[in-house]
């Protein structure tokens, strides 16, 4: 049985991507055959099939088994933005059957599916639904990636109680550090550890240059996964 997990973040701008990418990594040298998925971007970039985006492009390189880009991101717009108003600039509904078919198809090559949101937890998509409604309709697990920034305590325990309050299991989270120079980093992180009720997958170090490679060694507890 394929598992499958769903990244959030603390906020957008954290290293989702890099540590979804790590996450892929780091599974797929250990022998587990993994797909990667963003079910809605925004922003584009050219790629090899046409228009795409780059932290999709990162997340389809890093899979174990190759699929087509609009299988990887069944939604993408074109300006940078919140994709609630890109879809509404673009008079577009963002559909979820496009989103369950994708994820099927990654699920029936894969054993392990690692889906990376946009922008944080409740990031609208509509009106009405936001991107905290996609891990639920998929059957996936949520990994948490705290941004080790001042303020980081706050939105880590309200973005895990929120996935608490929808009953949405929460598997890890995973610290990525912003700033070479963040006070008290460790008593921060030991706080989190203390506090989160789920595993720390890994601590990723500063990086001036993020390399996926350098945040998959960091990853020493995806074998949890």
């Amino acid at each position: 049985m394929t598992r499958s997990y769903f990244l959030t973040g603390t906020d957008t701008g954290v290293g989702k991507t890099l540590v979804a990418a790590a996450l892929i990594r780091r599974l797929r040298e250990s022998g587990v055959a993994v797909a990667g998925m963003k079910p809605v971007a925004a922003g584009v970039v050219a790629g090899p099939e046409g228009p795409a985006n780059e932290d999709a492009l990162l997340l389809q390189a890093e899979a174990s088994v190759r699929h087509a880009y609009a299988t990887v991101n069944p939604w993408l717009f074109v300006p940078a933005i919140a994709p609630h108003l890109a879809a509404a600039e673009a008079g577009i509904a963002i559909g979820t059957d496009r989103i369950v078919a994708a994820h099927a198809a990654l699920c029936a090559s894969a054993e392990v599916v690692i889906a990376e949101g946009a922008g944080g937890f409740l990031v609208p998509l509509d009106g009405s639904r936001s991107m905290a409604e996609l891990p639920a309709l998929l059957g996936m697990d949520m990994i948490l990636v705290v941004g080790l920034r001042l303020g980081c305590l706050n939105h880590a325990f309200l973005t895990a109680e929120a996935v608490a309050a929808r009953g949405l299991t929460l598997a890890g989270w995973v610290g990525n550090s912003l700033a070479p120079d963040f006070p008290r980093r460790e008593a921060n992180v030991a706080t989190l550890t203390a506090r989160i009720a789920a595993p720390c997958l890994g601590i990723v170090p500063w990086m001036a240059q993020p390399v996926v490679a350098t945040a998959a060694k960091a990853l020493a507890g995806a074998h949890r996964l």
